[in-house]
């Protein structure tokens, strides 16, 4: 049964400890006793930290304590909040396996930039949350510790990568949980279980902490259940940071979202490219419902066309493996991480990557070997960074008559358990929405906005030009003033 304390939203958490309502450790304990009753049903979490977590809950009831005394307000912005962290992003004194074996064991030395400044405001890490081996996946069923399962229909899937971190906002056991988008691998499962999850634009969330799989592609972002709590955290989290050269010094817009407005005046396309054959009936259905919302709160909605949507897919499947093993090179058993004992160099080499990678890693590792090899580069990974600038123009050239492009998030909801596991490319046109937006870098904003006819959830993705997400946000935001279905809470069957 759900807690009162796991229902409430981030804002209201947080205003609760400030008035002394409850305490930051009766609050931990709340959401440690739901991951305790739905653990076993979900796994959504690879390693979880409770006794660290209730000492760090009582630092924070010192210090609101304290500051009653003193009569003073100025406390972090997130003091005693419960925060779960992608197991693909470092914390300090906590294992990052990254849903592979190759780093079962290991420990991280230091936290991740973003994390770190979430920890900063107060905020406390319960856990690392599930993952596709290496983010590579849409399912979080490639994890070597076992698939995480959809809190709307445990015989379906979370979505993926970052499966773990949706399926746990979803079911309350946290309020708020960090994940990674490289071609979909946020804002899908945010779709697929019915949460508010946000991709950035490349370069304003530090990278810094984030294991790379595609380093032209990775972004880190956040899952709640509403815009308002999104644009908190990514308030938090974004900004330069020096130790990636990556980020851009761009100034971070202050966003308050606490006040209904309507969004008269802002243009919003739909491209066509996006409602294509094969998509789901139930998910064009909701997802018009939701644009037409748009238009009676204010919206200018017209027709637009992004050309080159249907190259994504290709061009993905070729930058970001090559990406991969190059970035994967690095998981040899020497330094850190799996090591098998063998005599000869190159054996222990072979064996390590041979059992402690899973297979979909192995194939996109060739993959992209291959892409990058003499006589294949040029057309191949050439060719596809060549198309990816075609992409990119595309949105580019979108956004001068528009301020928001709404689309699906993906062309069905959740699939079974194993429905794709035996045919990868099922798998991957399953990232078909969404591999666009990281090829161009531009940031999207996933939410829930209605149920198929199996009560599964239906997710819309708006997207906006480089360091535009306050649009996002606010649009967003107004439309879970008047809706409600950011409010559903899943019955686990």
């Amino acid at each position: 049964m759900t807690s009162p304390l796991t229902s409430l939203t981030v804002t209201e958490m947080l205003a609760a400890l400030r008035a002394g309502d409850f305490s930051c450790r009766e609050l931990m304990m709340a959401h440690l006793d739901r991951i305790q009753e739905l653990e076993p049903k979900l796994h959504a979490f690879i390693s979880l930290y409770p006794e660290r977590a209730l000492v760090e809950a009582d630092a924070a009831d010192a210090r609101y304590i304290t500051a009653r005394k003193n009569g003073r307000s100025d406390l972090p912005a997130l003091l005693g909040l419960p925060l779960a962290v992608k197991d693909l992003i470092t914390v300090a004194g906590m294992r990052c396996t990254c849903g592979s074996k190759i780093l079962e064991n290991f420990v991280s030395p230091f936290t991740a930039t973003a994390v770190q400044r979430l920890i900063d405001a107060g905020a406390i890490v319960v856990g690392k949350t599930n993952t596709d081996e290496f983010a590579m996946g849409s399912s979080t069923e490639s994890s070597a510790y076992g698939p995480t399962f959809n809190p709307w229909d445990t015989s379906r899937v979370p979505g993926g990568s970052s499966g773990g971190s949706a399926a746990a906002v979803a079911a309350r056991m946290v309020p708020a949980a960090i994940g990674s988008d490289t071609g979909g691998s946020i804002r899908q499962p945010a779709s697929f279980c019915g949460v508010t999850g946000i991709k950035p634009t490349y370069g304003r969330i530090s990278r810094y902490g984030l294991v790379a799989y595609g380093s032209s592609l990775d972004s880190m972002g956040v899952f709640n259940r509403t815009a308002a709590e999104s644009a908190l955290l990514f308030g938090i989290m974004a900004g330069h940071d020096p130790l990636d050269a990556t980020t851009m010094d761009v100034p971070v817009p202050d966003i308050s979202l606490s006040e209904p407005h309507d969004l008269k005046g802002l243009r919003v396309g739909v491209p066509r490219e996006y409602f294509i054959k094969g998509i789901q009936p139930d998910v064009a259905d909701r997802v018009k419902e939701a644009v037409e919302t748009l238009r009676l709160l204010g919206a200018v909605v017209s027709d637009i066309s992004l050309p080159h949507t249907e190259y994504a897919l290709p061009v993905y499947y070729l930058i970001a493996p090559a990406e991969a093993s190059a970035n994967l090179a690095r998981y040899d058993s020497v330094r850190f991480g799996l090591r098998e004992p063998e005599e000869q160099l190159w054996e222990m080499f072979r064996q390590t990557r041979g059992k402690g990678f899973g297979p979909e890693v192995k194939r996109r590792i060739m993959l992209g070997t291959y892409a990058l090899s003499a006589g294949y580069y040029d057309a191949y990974y050439g060719q596809a960074q060549k198309v990816r600038t075609l992409i990119k123009r595309d949105f580019e050239e979108a956004f001068k008559s528009v301020d928001v492009i709404a689309c699906p998030v993906a062309p069905s909801t959740a699939f079974k358990l194993g429905e794709h596991t035996g045919d990868p490319l099922a798998m991957y046109l399953e990232d078909v929405f969404t591999l666009p937006i990281n090829l161009a870098g531009v940031p999207g904003l996933a939410f829930p906005v209605g149920f198929d006819r199996n009560h599964l959830p239906v997710g819309i993705q708006l997207l906006g030009s480089h360091f535009k997400e306050d649009i996002l946000f606010k649009a967003a935001f107004a439309y879970q003033q008047i809706t409600s279905w950011h409010q559903e809470i899943p019955t686990l069957h």
